[in-house]
């Protein structure tokens, strides 16, 4: 049985979102990429597989 990593994304203070994200361990890094939460309120890092959501009740703020 496998988990998801889902990481929970706040509209005001992590986006742009990028993957790997700061917080993310040495042995799981990957090029950067840039990836686009706000079309549907979720993302799946095409390297990692890391699941991205925003947070319920959070906007986006534009940047």
């Amino acid at each position: 049985m496998s988990t998801k990593n889902i990481v929970q994304v706040d509209g005001h203070k992590d986006l742009p979102l990028h993957c790997p994200n700061p917080g993310s361990p040495a042995w799981s890094l990957h090029p950067r990429v840039f990836l686009d939460v706000v079309s549907t309120g979720h993302v799946k890092c095409p390297y990692c597989s890391t699941e991205y959501q925003l947070k319920p009740g959070t906007e986006p703020h534009g940047h």
